[in-house]
């Protein structure tokens, strides 16, 4: 067993914890971790919540701030810092994608779809982190 410290999830700040959470979740077909599910009754004060795959691994969290600048990238002088990488299997998939990124409340970013050896989209989410959908 390796001492190396071992990735747990990945952690996106956002004003809507709940709002950016559905977000993600809804795009990425994922679910709550046990105990973070929306509340049935009572108020939603939720300020760190966790996402996972159904079989229970952890993929993202969400964490409440006051304040959040949303990424204005690709605009020149502001770079992404961080972004997520998302793939779909086909170009017919990355269409579909992009048809849920908006949806759901996405910003497209940047389009490269014309590009033969790998098509993408950049987007941003509600709170504007930066991920991409490309064709792996």
């Amino acid at each position: 067993m390796s001492d190396a410290p071992q990735l747990l999830h990945t952690v996106l700040d956002a004003v809507d914890v709940r709002g950016e959470a559905e977000f993600w979740r809804r795009l990425l077909d994922l679910a709550y971790r046990a105990g973070d599910e929306v509340p049935s009754d009572g108020p939603d004060d939720a300020d760190w919540l966790v996402l996972t795959r159904p079989d229970g691994t952890r993929i993202l969290a969400i964490q409440g701030v006051d304040a959040l600048e949303p990424s204005r990238w690709p605009e020149p002088g502001h770079p992404s810092v961080s972004h997520l990488d998302t793939t779909v299997a086909t170009r017919a998939a990355l269409d579909a994608a992009h048809d849920r990124v908006l949806a759901l409340g996405g910003e497209l970013r940047f389009d490269r779809t014309d590009d033969p050896d790998e098509p993408l989209r950049a987007y941003a989410s509600p709170a504007g982190h930066v991920f991409c959908v490309f064709v792996a």
